[in-house]
């Protein structure tokens, strides 16, 4: 009997991946991967054609039965009338949204947004992106029909949706659907009543442009022309807590392009410091999560300057003490999203004719990287959410220092997945949910753990010095 295949996108900020999994085993069977251009704005037909090098890439969709994309989170795709993109979109890290979401959270209060959405606007969130599509290209906000986040546009356009002319379905702006992570992520949609705040829509951008309806995690949005099941999409952290099957009790640490925490929560958290975002995951729970600005780019950053690739660089990292001998780096390299500086920039303390070494320079990048993520994971906690066990994921995650220091800078056990792309992985769960109906279950043989060896001088000192 031949086997059933489901598919899984990742269309991230720096690319698009397709992973194709046997639906029994979750083994992945065929892969394939395209290049997105990079900066904080990016054309969405570029990540439409990467999607379709990579669909090729992978072997083609002719013989898969579903698919869902899972994509980044946040950013802005505004539609006219016609189904064309209006400008090109802004990303999840365009700060220039930052007096705009500051002007909301004055007008209407960090309380009440919590409140009402769970999240207290920041750069990063379509409503703040609105606001400043509102009163700096008003030209271009007039033009807005339909306002849609990437996994949302590149699923409408996977169903044969797009601009009128071009696609086979045509422009129909009402086809657009979204899923609950992701459309927790927007500041007017809430994760606790399941339905768009209209109103913050409205102050946001002055008036309410046709939204995606919000579909569950098994729910089936369409399907493909050539007759494949289109799941419901999700945000990319929500795809990964769906890949690695987190359960209540477990924190994610991703360390990508951006760092993220975050913990599966059975209830809704709306946190008014809006440090945590009371976002909802793909499995039907909630995802409260802090992001940070700066990760992976940390390391690739001190490796450069170091003149090391990433192997050296977690050799040096680890013949340095726990706390570089009092060398610490709080890594702000691109402003910050957690805390909320999007002016500030990296600062290296602490340095003396001892401390100032190779070694201690190469441990200072990985502990500051990691100390920004654990006072994430406070802040979640402080919410009332409960973590006994963190999976660390991401390029990073792989990185042996980075595993290694990671125990000794959390207080609880450290497991790094042996999954290659858990986002990805994600979708083709929800995909496989979408097609049958149930859940499946797909094992991990591959991972590592890593017991607590909690040092408490590594983030004494970072707290020392933010």
């Amino acid at each position: 009997m031949p086997s059933t295949y489901v598919a899984g996108v990742d269309s991230s900020t720096q690319s698009c991946k397709v992973t194709v999994h046997d639906l029994a085993t979750g083994k992945v069977v065929r892969s394939g991967r395209a290049s997105h251009p990079s900066g904080t704005e990016v054309d969405p037909e570029a990540w439409w054609s990467a999607l379709q090098q990579a669909i090729v890439d992978a072997g083609g969709l002719d013989d898969v039965a579903a698919i869902s994309i899972a994509a980044q989170q946040h950013g802005l795709v505004a539609l006219d009338a016609r189904g064309q993109v209006v400008r090109d979109a802004l990303l999840w890290n365009d700060v220039r949204s930052a007096d705009s979401a500051a002007a909301l959270v004055a007008e209407i209060g960090a309380e009440e947004y919590a409140r009402r959405v769970g999240v207290v606007p920041v750069a990063s969130f379509t409503g703040a992106k609105l606001r400043w599509l509102r009163d700096r290209e008003p030209a271009n906000a007039a033009r807005v029909a339909a306002v849609a986040l990437p996994h949302d546009w590149l699923s409408w356009r996977l169903r044969g949706f797009g601009p009128a002319g071009v696609s086979e379905l045509g422009a129909d702006l009402t086809a657009l659907a979204t899923d609950r992570s992701d459309a927790s992520g927007t500041a007017y949609w809430s994760a606790s009543t399941g339905v768009y705040d209209r109103g913050l829509l409205e102050r946001a951008f002055g008036r309410v442009p046709i939204l995606p309806r919000v579909l569950g995690p098994a729910e089936r949005m369409g399907a493909t022309p050539g007759g494949a099941v289109v799941g419901a999409g999700l945000g990319d952290n929500a795809g990964g807590a769906l890949g690695l099957g987190a359960r209540p009790g477990d924190a994610v640490i991703s360390i990508g392009t951006s760092g993220t925490v975050f913990a599966v929560s059975e209830r809704p958290i709306a946190d008014p410091s809006g440090v945590v975002a009371g976002f909802a995951g793909g499995s039907g729970n909630h995802l409260p999560l802090v992001a940070t600005l700066n990760a992976a780019r940390v390391l690739d950053a001190v490796a450069g300057l170091l003149g090391v690739d990433h192997g050296e660089l977690a050799r040096l990292a680890l013949e340095a003490v726990p706390g570089a001998d009092g060398l610490v780096l709080q890594p702000y390299f691109e402003g910050e999203r957690t805390p909320n500086r999007p002016d500030a920039t990296a600062t290296l303390f602490g340095m003396s004719l001892a401390s100032t070494r190779r070694e201690t320079l190469a441990r200072a990048a990985v502990e500051g990287l990691l100390c920004g993520l654990a006072d994430g994971l406070d802040a979640i906690r402080r919410c009332g959410v409960p973590a006994a066990r963190i999976l660390l994921i991401g390029g990073a995650a792989r990185n042996p220092a980075v595993s290694q220091i990671a125990a000794q800078v959390f207080d609880v056990p450290i497991v790094v997945p042996g999954i290659d792309e858990a986002v990805a992985r994600g979708a083709a769960v929800q995909a496989a949910w979408a097609l049958t109906g149930e859940r499946p279950s797909w094992d991990d043989g591959d991972a590592r753990s890593f017991a607590a060896d909690h040092h408490p001088i590594i983030r004494q000192q970072y707290a020392a010095r933010t």
